[in-house]
This record gives C-alpha cells, sequence and structure tokens, in this order.
C-alpha cells in the first residue's frame, strides 16, 4: 500500500504538467478561487468591533468555537462574513445523505441516477439556507450579548449579519461548485483544506515561541515534529488501506461469441467513513463547554461541573471522543455502504465471491468484513485524533496540530494528487488516440 502512494506521486512530473494546457487552466482556476476566499476571511461583519470581538474570542476558544474558526482559517475569530465557512453545506451534505437511507422517498431518488442527484442537490441547497440562517441568528443574538462588541445592537444590525453570513455561505457554496466542475478536485474539501492549511504557519510560529520563552522543552518541539511526520506517513497508509474481495465472473456468450470468464476486486476501505466521525465527535464533545462559556463566563454550580470534566485533557472527555469515535465510523459506514445492494448488482451481473451463494449470503458475508474492517478503522481514527489531543492538553500546543486537522489536510492533498494523476491520464490516452488516428489516415 505505501508502494501505491508512492507510484502514485512518481507519476507525477512537472513536465506532464507543463504540457497539459487543460489542466493548468483548472490548476490556476483552483488557486484563485481559494486566494478570493482567503481574502474574504478578512472582511469583517459590519456593525462590529473587530479588535473588541477577538479579545472576547482570546478568551473563550476552549470549545466548539475554536474547531470552527480552525475549518474557517481565522473567519471566526475575525468575525469575517465568511464565519460560518461552508459548513453549513456540509452539514446539510451530511443530513440528505441520511435520509436517503433512511426515507424511502429520498432513496428512490437517489437510484433515479442523474436527475435524482440534481434534486437532491437542489433540496441540500435549500437545508444550507435554513441552517445558515439559523446559525447566523444564533451568532447576531450572540454578538450582541458581548460589552462593547456591537456598536449599534437592535433588530438592524441582527438581519444585516443574517444577510452577510448566509451570503457568505452561499457563496463559498457557490465557489467549492466551480472549483469541482473547473477546478481540481473537490471544492468544499479543498475551501476547508485552504483555511486550515493557511493557519499552519502560524502555529508553527507560536510552538517556537513558546520554545524560545522556556514554555515549551526542545526536546518535546522535535518530538511533535517528528510524531507529526510519522503521523502524517500513518494516516497516507492507513487511507489507502483496502481489503479486497475476489469476484468472479463465469464464461458467457454474446451471440456467437463466447467470452472467456474474468476476475476483479471488490474494495473495501479501512476507513470508508473518511474524517466524518472526528469532526462529530470533536463538535458534540465541544458544545457543552462552549454553550456554558457563552451563558456564564465565571461559570457556577453544573455549569462548572460541565467545564471541569469535559475540558481537553480530562478523562471522561477522552473515553466519550473515543466512543462517539467509533460510534459514527460504525454509522457512517452504514450510510454510505450497503451490502445488500452492492450484493444485487453483483448477482445483476453474474458475478460472485468464490465459495459464497449469490444474493443474500453474498451481502451477509460482505457485511461481516465490513464491520471487521471498520473495527480497524474507528481504532485508527482513535488513535490518530487521541495522541494529539494529549499533546494539545498537558504540553498547550497549538489546536492546528490536531488529529483532525492532519486527517483533513493528508487526505485532501491525496485526493487532490489523484485528480491531477487522472487528468494527466485522461491526456495521454487522448494524444494516443490522436496518433493512432493519424496514423490511420497516412495508411
Amino acid at each position: 500500500m505505501a508502494s501505491a502512494a508512492e507510484q502514485l506521486a512518481a507519476s507525477i512530473n512537472f513536465s506532464a504538467i507543463g504540457k497539459a494546457e487543460e489542466l493548468k487552466k483548472r490548476i490556476w482556476f483552483t488557486l484563485g478561487a481559494l486566494i478570493i476566499y482567503r481574502l474574504g476571511t478578512y472582511i469583517p461583519l459590519p456593525g462590529i468591533d473587530p479588535v473588541a470581538f477577538e479579545q472576547s474570542f482570546t478568551g473563550r476558544q476552549q470549545g466548539v468555537l475554536e474547531l470552527f474558526n480552525m475549518f474557517a482559517g481565522g473567519a471566526v475569530q475575525r468575525m469575517a462574513i465568511f464565519a460560518l465557512n461552508i459548513m453549513p453545506y456540509i452539514s446539510a451534505s451530511i443530513i440528505l445523505q441520511l435520509l436517503t437511507s433512511v426515507v424511502p422517498s429520498f432513496e428512490a431518488l437517489k437510484k433515479e441516477g442523474e436527475q435524482g442527484r440534481k434534486v437532491i442537490n437542489q433540496y441540500t441547497r435549500y437545508l444550507t439556507v435554513v441552517l445558515a440562517i439559523f446559525q447566523a441568528w444564533g451568532i447576531s443574538i450572540g454578538l450582541q450579548g458581548q460589552e462593547g462588541v456591537v456598536a449599534n445592537p437592535g433588530l438592524f444590525f441582527q438581519i444585516s449579519t443574517v444577510i452577510s453570513l448566509v451570503g457568505g455561505t452561499m457563496f463559498l457554496m457557490w465557489l467549492g461548485e466551480q472549483i469541482t466542475a473547473r477546478g481540481i478536485g473537490n471544492g468544499s474539501s479543498l475551501i476547508i483544506f485552504a483555511g486550515i492549511v493557511a493557519a499552519f504557519p502560524s502555529a508553527i510560529v507560536s510552538t517556537l515561541e513558546l520554545g524560545r520563552q522556556g514554555a515549551l522543552n526542545t526536546g518535546l518541539i522535535i518530538f511533535v515534529i517528528i510524531m507529526a511526520l510519522f503521523v502524517t506517513a500513518f494516516i497516507v497508509f492507513m487511507e489507502r488501506a483496502q481489503r479486497r474481495l475476489l469476484i468472479t465472473y463465469p464464461k458467457r456468450q454474446v451471440g456467437n461469441r463466447m467470452y472467456e470468464g474474468q476476475t476483479s476486486f471488490l474494495p473495501l476501505k479501512i476507513n470508508t467513513a473518511g474524517v466524518i466521525p472526528p469532526i462529530f465527535a470533536s463538535s458534540l464533545l465541544l458544545l457543552p463547554t462552549t454553550l456554558a462559556n457563552f451563558s456564564a463566563p465565571e461559570a457556577t454550580g453544573w455549569l462548572a461541573t460541565i467545564n471541569a470534566y469535559f475540558a481537553h485533557g480530562r478523562p471522561l472527555y477522552m473515553l466519550c471522543y473515543i466512543g462517539l469515535i467509533v460510534f459514527f465510523a460504525f454509522f457512517y459506514t452504514a450510510v454510505v455502504f450497503n451490502p445488500t445492494e452492492t450484493a444485487d448488482n453483483l448477482k445483476k451481473h453474474g458475478g460472485f465471491i468464490p465459495g459464497i451463494r449469490p444474493g443474500e449470503r453474498t451481502a451477509q458475508y460482505i457485511d461481516e468484513v465490513l464491520t471487521r474492517i471498520t473495527v480497524i478503522g474507528a481504532a485508527y481514527l482513535a488513535a490518530i485524533c487521541l495522541l494529539p489531543e494529549m499533546l494539545i492538553s498537558y504540553a498547550a500546543l497549538p489546536f492546528y496540530f490536531g488529529g483532525t486537522s492532519l486527517l483533513i489536510v493528508v487526505s485532501v492533498t491525496m485526493d487532490t494528487v489523484a485528480h491531477i494523476h487522472g487528468h494527466l491520464q485522461a491526456q495521454q490516452y487522448e494524444g494516443l488516440v490522436k496518433k493512432a488516428k493519424l496514423r490511420g489516415r497516412r495508411r
């Protein structure tokens, strides 16, 4: 599996990219779109004092706001027009994916092909607007509750805030779709990727500054660098890891021609759920402390208990974090992969797993294999996210060194490299076809 990653990287060379005009246009379009996104993260909302809000944010960054600020590339800390980022769209997409598995009408739409996909995408946009309005309205009320942040509190400020934040989210949703269609890779993932990567330099500088001041041991900093490299390599290995099931197709006769039997593989990823489990687990666990901090900064009673038990590094926090990651790993895998549907498709095309009866028994076998490898995938996600979490808690390292951020950055990088590789292969194939046509004409 590691050799496959090396082959993928080796297959991309700059000379080939330089000759691919279409690919260069796509890369430049993607870079231009991401620059526009980064500029928007510095445009503050109308009617607020950015300095006062940043001071307030710094005192309350032990919560879900810090997670969203990481995904938004610092836009939450500056309370910019892109503060909601593309997260409402991601949430809406996940909700629609869940609905396609539990609601028969949505499941029927999914089976309609391209037309059904367009309808589901339209529903996703509508739900994105609803979620963005709800979140933006809550942010406007929260801003008004902070002393010195809002110049003129009132209904006009709330409406302008909602319009600005919802407009920013819808623009990013459109920008992500444009990157997907006219650029390289998945636009939504690249926007989140750009936000995280943009904060890496400041995180590295702050870590080195802590080392210079003596707050962090030099040996610990070296250990963190080595650990980051090791974790990155391990993520690459696990994200490419697959369990391949052998599929056999028997001999078949079409007209007067007899086709020999063929064999292929059904690849099952070790981590089918991707980065969804850590994101969901982090959001749910950080939400109570965030609400407690905003409700009463100097919390007492049950609010103080929540802050104490669900703080970073606490045993209860760690146990709940692991439990939620494992739960969402199994839950989301069950949503995105249907063994019964896969078995039915194999049966329709005459394929079968050697030694396994086609149909229901094949579905049970695939489900058993998927369950076993998901145990490994869930353990991998828990380990990747827990080790950096402990370093963040006990060594006061920047939040950006968390396992979730590394997982997103590595996964999106691999996906983008795979897209570039696909475009280069398509160009090489087109070149071979043109050469073959020219030779045919000369003859």
